[in-house]
């Protein structure tokens, strides 16, 4: 049940960065320690990255569903996986589709 807060807590957090960005009035990064692509609609930008973060967070707290079944539960393979299938997604998602739609060229 522990585990299962803490994750649930980090998911929460991520949620939190997610509506932070929605409002924020200059471009939001995505990517670590680079610089923000010039965007020709920010407001959209933000929107969109935000709640790229927000759908990210849900789907993390309900892969953590897992730990609510016991400390040895193997079906926390499936938490693993489906992170790291869902992290690989957000990266396809951003890159593809809304850099490809606010990006000033």
């Amino acid at each position: 049940m522990e585990g299962f807060i803490i994750w649930a807590l980090c998911g929460v957090f991520i949620i939190g960065i997610g509506i932070k960005d929605m409002f924020s009035k200059k471009p939001v990064g995505f990517w670590a320690n680079i610089e923000t692509i010039k965007v020709k609609d920010v407001k959209g930008y933000n929107r969109a990255t935000g709640l790229l973060f927000v759908i990210y967070g849900i789907i993390f707290i309900v892969l953590g569903i897992p730990l609510l079944g016991g400390q040895n539960t193997p079906f926390i393979l499936f938490s693993i996986l489906g992170v790291m299938a869902e992290t690989i997604a957000i990266m396809v998602v951003y890159s593809l589709v809304i850099v490809k739609k606010y990006e000033k060229k």
